[in-house]
């Protein structure tokens, strides 16, 4: 997935083309499993051709070479400092299983099932705010957050509609956890966004990767009956005519779709 704080790439562009070589890889081998694989070589050749400092500087080099790999800065910079932080704490007189603490809390917060999913990018809390004067709910309308995350999506959506009735659902269960005690004033599940049953839903909001968007428009088409709202920010649903689109004050652009002006992909590929 691209840097949520970048306008959304073409489909030329490297961003759009890094995601679908990540989307292209099987699962096990998709971010951050690259990280983790890039970090391993760089130890590899440090303890094969070291320890010293030679070995050290051609490590991180390789880091370096590795890191440029990434379209997305936050990926470079994760995996280029990944083996230079390993080597300056190691040098710390801690005992081995201390290792084990930050690859637990890694699995907690962002399980192996979760990686086809995007990453922990945050909404920003007036993203939202033009929303009503292009889609008017009712009082106690019932609306999801499909992976929410820590909840930043469900303050964004409280702002724009105070008097709704809001729901969140995540996998990890330590941000399920965060989300849960942050937002007290909405009903956070802990699941996977695409085993729940999205029919009772008048709005469901999306912040995905773009290859989640096809399987988004299957689930609203299968489950959302007319009348209903579908909002992506960022990612359009392909093939789809979007009922509005609208700047959010942000380098973010929000896609408003109403179920009913939404076209399966089978009649598409007969027209």
């Amino acid at each position: 997935m691209n840097d949520p704080y970048a306008p959304p790439p073409s489909e030329d562009s490297p961003a759009a083309r890094a995601d679908t070589r990540d989307e292209a890889l099987p699962p096990a081998w998709r971010w951050p499993a690259h990280a983790l694989a890039c970090w391993a070589t760089c130890w590899a050749v440090w303890r094969a051709f070291g320890p010293d400092w030679p070995a050290a500087v051609v490590s991180i080099g390789l880091g370096l070479i590795f890191a440029g790999l990434y379209h997305q800065p936050w990926r470079r910079a994760i995996v280029a400092g990944g083996f230079p932080l390993a080597l300056l704490v190691s040098g710390a007189p801690l005992p081995g299983w201390v290792w084990l603490i930050p690859l637990a809390i890694l699995l907690v917060a962002y399980p192996r099932r979760g990686w086809s999913d995007a990453p922990l990018f945050p909404t920003p809390h007036d993203a939202l705010k033009a929303l009503p004067t292009v889609l008017t709910l009712r009082e106690q309308a019932h609306v999801l957050d499909a992976g929410c995350g820590l909840g930043d999506g469900l303050v964004a959506l409280r702002r724009a509609y105070p008097a709704v009735q809001l729901h969140g659902i995540e996998y990890s269960p330590f941000l399920w956890l965060l989300a849960r005690l942050r937002c007290r004033w909405a009903t956070v599940s802990r699941g996977d966004l695409w085993a729940q049953s999205w029919r009772e839903m008048d709005l469901v909001y999306l912040f995905q990767r773009p290859e989640s968007m096809p399987r988004a428009l299957d689930k609203a088409l299968a489950e959302m009956p007319a009348g209903r709202w579908l909002v992506s920010l960022d990612f359009p649903l392909p093939g789809q005519t979007a009922h509005a689109q609208l700047e959010t004050g942000t380098r973010h652009r929000l896609h408003v779709y109403r179920i009913e002006d939404l076209t399966p992909e089978s009649a598409r590929e007969v027209r």
